[in-house]
């Protein structure tokens, strides 16, 4: 069994706002950071996971984006994939 890295980055749809990237951006403007003209926030989780293929860690990776780890009403994912 292989030992594959996947690093899960989870951001909103842009439609969505983000009232924690508009405070964070406010934030920055007081601490003197000019010129941010957006910041939105997200998320990225690392799996360490074993399997036999890349295809079957694609599918586990899927599965738990789509019921654990995003909301995918108002989130979008995309992952990359590593041989450890």
């Amino acid at each position: 069994m292989d030992q594959f890295s996947v690093k899960v980055f989870i951001r909103l749809r842009p439609s969505v706002l983000d009232p924690a990237g508009e405070a964070t951006k406010s934030a920055s403007n007081k601490l003197g950071v000019e010129g941010i003209k957006s910041l939105r926030i997200g998320k990225m989780i690392e799996v360490k996971i074993e399997s036999e293929t890349e295809n079957d860690v694609r599918e586990k990776i899927d599965l738990l984006c789509d019921r654990l780890f995003a909301n995918t009403v108002i989130e979008d994912y995309e992952y990359s994939i590593e041989t450890i």
